[in-house]
């Protein structure tokens, strides 16, 4: 079991003023074991798991309260253009679709892909593209609605 110093535990209650989010419960739970607490308070306390808060405090322990400021998530702005490199490449899309011209989302990928310098397995990426930039799916139909039948064109060609 992991010890941790009363005095310590009120350094990290002043780190807590300025801490956030899980960054902040994490610093609380190691101050409730420098309080004297043991794992089943802390967890009924921050609702974490009591073999997470042993890591937490090992974690403490190591590299001290800058441990406890790491987000350890892998993050999820994985975005490979910036807002005016995307804006730049559906610009030259757009001036063709606007002509009547169909685009592709093969073409568009192609051009993201060299963009970004990567190969997409998958056009996900292109389609969220298209979407968060108010593009929508339009095909065109394989026949005109309102067209006559074939007998009614054998007859108009008769007369």
């Amino acid at each position: 079991m992991y010890k941790i110093k009363a005095e310590n535990a009120a350094e990290i209650r002043r780190a807590m003023r300025q801490a956030k989010g899980s960054v902040y419960n994490r610093m609380q739970a190691v101050a409730m074991r420098g309080e004297g607490r043991n794992n089943t308070e802390i967890s009924n306390a921050t609702g974490f798991n009591p073999n997470y808060i042993c890591e937490i405090v090992k974690d403490y322990l190591k590299g001290g309260i800058e441990k406890l400021m790491e987000d350890g998530r892998k993050g999820g702005n994985n975005r490979n253009l910036s807002e005016e490199e995307e804006v730049a490449l559906i610009a030259k899309f757009a001036d063709r679709a606007e002509k009547g011209k169909v685009v592709t989302v093969e073409e568009i990928a192609l051009a993201y892909d060299k963009a970004c310098n990567k190969t997409h397995k998958s056009k996900s990426c292109v389609y969220y593209l298209l979407h968060k930039h108010g593009w929508r799916r339009v095909t065109p139909k394989k026949r005109h609605p309102k067209k006559a039948s074939e007998a009614q064109i054998d007859i108009l060609k008769k007369t």
